[in-house]
């Protein structure tokens, strides 16, 4: 650890942090012996972080971020469509985790609980959610406002519960470049969307809608 005086960020924080842990293979005691091991006040971590957990937390939001970040980069990102800018999204992601694999790896398997481990997604999570709700398209909801807003939070959790699995694949693929986790992204992104076909849907919401008003008619 460098113990020279430099401006201190959040992102050097995590940088350190993730050092710390790849070397030691534990989180650090606390965060004064955090801070005293990089020549800092314990005050100045306080700045960004509240705590060592909150920290970690971070780490994948700022995979998260650097994705977006990389995507807009892309003039013709806007322009895709909603299952391209998911699949651009998940490629990304796994490209930008993939070069920091051995934190990821290690950190996503710190205790044998591993609800203990997913709620390190928990800020991640909150991000991803609001994500899929940008790129979904009109042509993927349904016209009614109040079901509507059921199906987007059922489009959150789904896609949700979809990147969960795509993460576990990936922590447990062994395949070179990780071919195989490319080739789960493709084939699960485009059955979930064969999933999201809204046709029945709306003609089963028309067809109830139709029963109602024939029933009501009849007893009047």
């Amino acid at each position: 650890m460098a113990t020279k005086k430099i401006k201190i960020t959040k992102e050097y924080l995590i940088s350190q942090y993730m050092e710390y842990k790849l070397e030691h293979h534990q989180k650090p005691q606390s965060v004064y012996a955090f801070t005293k091991l990089l020549g800092m006040q314990e005050a100045e971590f306080y700045m960004f972080f509240g705590t060592l957990d909150s920290l970690e937390k971070e780490i994948y939001s700022t995979f998260f971020s650097n994705t977006v970040a990389m995507l807009e980069k892309d003039t013709n990102y806007p322009n895709y469509d909603t299952k391209s800018k998911l699949l651009s999204f998940y490629f990304t992601f796994f490209e930008i985790i993939s070069s920091n694999r051995s934190y990821v790896t290690m950190s996503l398997n710190t205790h044998k609980n591993q609800l203990k481990n997913i709620m390190l997604l928990a800020n991640l999570r909150e991000e991803f959610k609001k994500y899929i709700v940008s790129i979904f398209t009109e042509d993927y909801l349904l016209k009614q406002e109040k079901i509507q807003e059921i199906q987007l939070k059922a489009l959150q959790e789904g896609s949700w519960i979809q990147f969960l699995l795509t993460l576990k694949f990936w922590l447990d693929d062994e395949s070179v470049s990780f071919e195989k986790t490319d080739i789960y992204i493709e084939k699960s992104v485009k059955l979930s969307f064969e999933l999201i076909n809204i046709s029945p849907i709306e003609s089963l919401i028309d067809f109830g809608k139709f029963m109602f008003k024939e029933k009501m008619h009849t007893k009047s």
